[in-house]
């Protein structure tokens, strides 16, 4: 019987339910569209990462698991590391940030083509003047930039001699010389990919580079270091979905409770009958709280699907700079956030409504 009820209810009312599951939806979605592009963020990272096929990475001292752009390291360093027993070849990059998480590459063509296997051109062609750059698929998309176009990046006008397949490292590439000099770093890098003879010596070589030169050099095996890039290694990102869950955790109580709140101010005469009718305060009470965990299941479904949206819409527009990944595993933890800010903000107004006198209730207008 309460089922029906509530059911019922909820038919007779579509605009009243299509407003509330929408309401309880916006912060499903946002709490799920932050926390994908958090680990979107990650995953796209160790995916380019990969892509240069390094065994080894090494970063300036004092360098954070994160810091790509700080460029210190000198050609010096480069020389020494490929002079090692088992390195087959090592190379250097320079990272320059600009507008917040976007950043420009500058690479060794030549070394950096035999460790990563070189880029797969869609148009275009490698480097040929100082100013060429090479972009991919990605930042063609946010640009909407093609080969012969000039970008203005760094104050600085770049002609697109290439568009390429995602995947290694950057999204914008250009000679490192080039950068070097334009941003006052000449002959320095932000970090030093090598390649061993064999995955096996991975371990051995990077022991003999930390007890060596590069003592007190943060020295990664390429694969331990992709292991820690995840969000609970990252010092801001987690207290950053921490804040995200709070905001989301309020914002689904306000919304509910908002949401109860007027749906029991249009009921107040519904509410007096069922009392005349012998309606105990338990049972209404259950039945304002059957129709707030019903809503709530349908805002968050509702959340879910919407994310997907959000995902569309930020590959359409900044698949470069924000990519959004689909965490399945936080579709239960968003629901059942939301399934008990819609307990604790129905039971203040439930309250209320079974506490009404019956006379008082059926004479409300």
């Amino acid at each position: 019987m309460m089922f029906r009820l509530v059911l019922e209810n909820v038919r007779h009312r579509p605009l009243r339910t299509i407003l509330s599951i929408l309401m309880i939806a916006v912060p499903v979605t946002g709490l799920l569209t932050l926390v994908g592009l958090s680990h979107g963020f990650m995953a796209d990272s160790v995916r380019r990462a990969r892509g240069v096929g390094a065994d080894i990475l090494i970063q300036p001292q004092g360098a954070s698991l994160m810091q790509f752009t700080n460029a210190t390291l000198t050609q010096k360093f480069i020389d020494f590391v490929a002079t090692q027993p088992h390195v087959k070849m090592a190379t250097g990059v320079i990272n320059v940030a600009f507008g917040g998480w976007n950043q420009i590459t500058g690479i060794q063509p030549e070394p950096f083509y035999a460790m990563s296997g070189g880029f797969t051109f869609v148009r275009g062609h490698g480097f040929e003047k100082p100013d060429d750059i090479i972009i991919d698929t990605y930042w063609r998309d946010q640009t909407h930039a093609h080969v012969g176009d000039t970008l203005n990046l760094l104050h600085h006008d770049w002609h697109v001699c290439g568009i390429v397949e995602p995947g290694k490292l950057s999204h914008i590439f250009v000679q490192a010389p080039v950068l070097q000099q334009f941003t006052a770093n000449t002959g320095k890098f932000s970090n030093i990919y090598a390649k061993v003879d064999d995955p096996k010596n991975v371990t051995a070589v990077v022991d003999e580079l930390k007890e060596g030169k590069l003592q007190g050099y943060p020295v990664w095996p390429m694969e331990i270091f992709l292991s820690q890039m995840s969000v609970d290694n990252i010092p801001f990102l987690k207290p950053f979905i921490n804040v995200v869950i709070g905001i989301g955790i309020f914002t689904a109580f306000l919304v509910v409770a908002l949401s109860m709140y007027m749906a029991i101010l249009q009921r107040t005469r519904e509410i007096g009958i069922l009392k005349s009718l012998g309606g105990t305060r338990w049972f209404i009470l259950e039945l304002i709280l059957a129709e707030a965990l019903l809503m709530a299941i349908g805002g968050t479904l509702l959340g879910i699907a919407l994310s997907y949206g959000t995902r569309y819409a930020i590959m359409q527009f900044v698949p470069a700079s924000l990519p959004q990944a689909i965490v399945p595993e936080w579709w239960p933890i968003a629901g059942a956030i939301v399934l008990g800010a819609a307990v604790l903000g129905a039971i203040y107004p439930g309250t209320i409504a079974v506490r009404q006198d019956p006379i008082e209730a059926l004479a409300y207008e």
